[in-house]
């Protein structure tokens, strides 16, 4: 093939440039969260999607420089817990930056146990109580997708992460 026929090699985004473009994105804030045999573990994240309803499935992804990658493949279950528009103390404490609480303190709120023995956020927006179906690595980060066991929804308002700062989102 002459060089006039080659596809020219695709260019790869700056990270920084795809972070800035990120930042208008507009994400539910989660707490996911594991307990078993490796351990009671919870991180924020903000990348969670639906997969399929038949079967009930979601996906999260993790830092894999997160502890909690290791406890939920061990434990081989988790919960995402989508947090309300008044939970961002929850989600900091998860994040690492808990301001007045200890972070990665599950005493900073209430929680319940699901069939998976991971925990239940009380009061969330929903929570998805999951088995890991499986896990892919993309990046940094890992791709748990879950099967979800029990399904948990109740009527409050998201929390959400856009503009590099939470959000309160309202009908309009």
């Amino acid at each position: 093939m002459t060089a006039a026929f080659r596809k020219p090699e695709p260019q790869h985004e700056n990270p920084d440039r795809f972070i800035a473009a990120m930042a208008g994105a507009a994400a539910q804030v989660s707490v996911v969260t594991t307990d078993g045999p490796a351990g009671r573990f919870g991180v924020t994240v903000s990348a969670f999607s639906s997969v399929s309803a038949e079967p009930p499935l979601v996906l999260v992804c993790i830092n894999r420089r997160s502890p909690a990658i290791d406890a939920i493949t061990a434990n081989d279950a988790f919960c995402v817990n989508l947090l309300r528009d008044d939970q961002a103390d929850i989600a900091n404490c998860f994040a690492g930056r808990p301001g007045a609480l200890t972070p990665y303190d599950f005493a900073c709120t209430d929680w319940q146990t699901a069939h998976t023995g991971a925990p239940v956020l009380s009061g969330a927006t929903a929570n998805f109580d999951c088995t890991v179906e499986t896990a892919y690595d993309a990046g940094t980060h890992r791709i748990f997708i879950g099967r979800v066991r029990q399904a948990l929804g109740h009527n409050a308002a998201p929390l959400a992460f856009s503009g590099r700062a939470y959000q309160a989102l309202r009908p309009l």
